[in-house]
């Protein structure tokens, strides 16, 4: 099977969940016999097209900021899909997996698969619905109206998780396939833990959606009971300026320990390991692997209840993780409960996730988008 990803950030170069995913499952599919192309923008040296783990990177777009002024750029998505138009039409692949967002790429999408007639399928990260008005004010409507459409274009449907799945079918009356996200529970299990402990560890892009200040205020509200507490936050984004001057203000530079990505997985799961708990307190999350993956290091998760925080399915409250409201005192609660949660509960539910059946999964979904079979039932759990 010729199967072609478009996604315009490329994993390792740019890191994040829906990279990690394409990363994951190419690689996968690739070594199974598959031949699998990732149309991108060009964020490695060299030429433009190579061969990376199994995959043929296509990059197709010069690489330009994805975010201004913390949003995704449109001018980024624009650059991205007058590029992907003559090369994603120049050959005929199997299936086409377009990952939903930015929007704006659906179009070159759906006319080279009209060309070659492929099926062109859409795997939905987030639905944002109402939530444009919130992000872009009145011009929310242009939002909701490109959403709207990459529904209309495409021929079948996956959910990475139940929220996205019930939001999605909401969004086309169509039926929508459920394939999450997963971990490589072999690659996790073979990490010795850090020897640097840590009480807290948050890992991940520093954008508002994510709500990391959040996170600082509750460690300040920790500190004042606790001044040895130790908090790491592992990445980078637009706010990380705006973060850095909360943990100095708030006198958290003790507490506190900003740093940038770190180069290589095993870096992240090691000090997972080494972490009582792990935060993830976004506002909107399109899944959550870093849950997941702390969870499979034994690591229970402390996230938000919030209506787009799809993270919060993946932590059974009170047994790997503890759901809060989203304040800092509550917050501060939470993480101070979490640690008394027993890390076989976690590992034991991260162990029903794995890259290798998700991979499966997808492969089924495929075959069932080319033999035309758009209204396939929900794909099982992963086991």
């Amino acid at each position: 099977m010729r199967i072609a990803y478009v996604y315009d950030a490329v994993y390792p170069w740019v890191p994040g969940g829906i990279q990690r995913r394409v990363a994951e499952l190419g690689r996968r599919l690739g070594d199974d016999g598959h031949e699998v192309h990732w149309f991108g923008a060009h964020a490695w040296d060299g030429p433009p097209v190579v061969e990376h783990d199994g995959v043929t990177l296509h990059g197709v777009a010069p690489p330009t900021p994805l975010y201004v002024d913390g949003r995704r750029s449109i001018r980024q998505a624009l650059s991205f899909t007058r590029h992907l138009t003559r090369p994603l039409a120049a050959e005929r692949f199997d299936v086409i997996d377009f990952q939903e967002f930015p929007y704006l790429p659906i179009f070159p999408c759906a006319l080279a698969a009209r060309r070659h007639e492929t099926p062109l399928v859409v795997t939905w990260h987030e639905v944002w619905g109402d939530y444009w008005d919130e992000y872009l004010g009145p011009a929310g409507v242009a939002g909701k109206a490109a959403e709207w459409s990459v529904g209309r274009l495409a021929d079948s449907h996956v959910a990475v998780s139940p929220l996205t799945q019930r939001r999605t079918s909401a969004l086309t009356g169509d039926p929508v396939e459920l394939i999450p996200n997963g971990i490589d529970l072999d690659a996790i299990r073979a990490v010795a833990p850090a020897r640097d402990h840590v009480d807290v560890l948050y890992v991940g892009r520093l954008i508002p959606e994510k709500n990391v200040s959040l996170l600082v205020r509750a460690v300040a509200r920790l500190a004042a009971e606790r001044p040895d507490v130790r908090c790491r936050i592992v990445g980078e984004g637009p706010e990380e300026e705006r973060i850095r001057r909360l943990v100095a203000t708030l006198g958290l530079r003790e507490q506190v320990e900003m740093s940038g990505f770190l180069p290589d997985s095993t870096d992240v799961y090691a000090l997972m390991k080494a972490a009582d708990v792990f935060a993830l307190p976004s506002r909107r999350e399109g899944f959550g692997i870093t849950a997941l993956e702390a969870q499979a290091c034994g690591t229970p998760v402390v996230t938000v209840r919030a209506p787009m925080n799809a993270a919060a399915d993946l932590v059974d409250d009170g047994v790997t993780g503890v759901v809060s409201s989203v304040t800092p005192a509550a917050f501060a609660t939470a993480l101070d409960a979490a640690r008394d949660l027993g890390s076989r509960d976690c590992v034991t539910a991260a162990a029903a996730y794995d890259w290798d059946v998700v991979a499966e999964q997808t492969v089924e979904s495929y075959e069932r988008a080319i033999a035309g079979e758009h209204g396939a039932p929900t794909a099982r759990r992963v086991a």
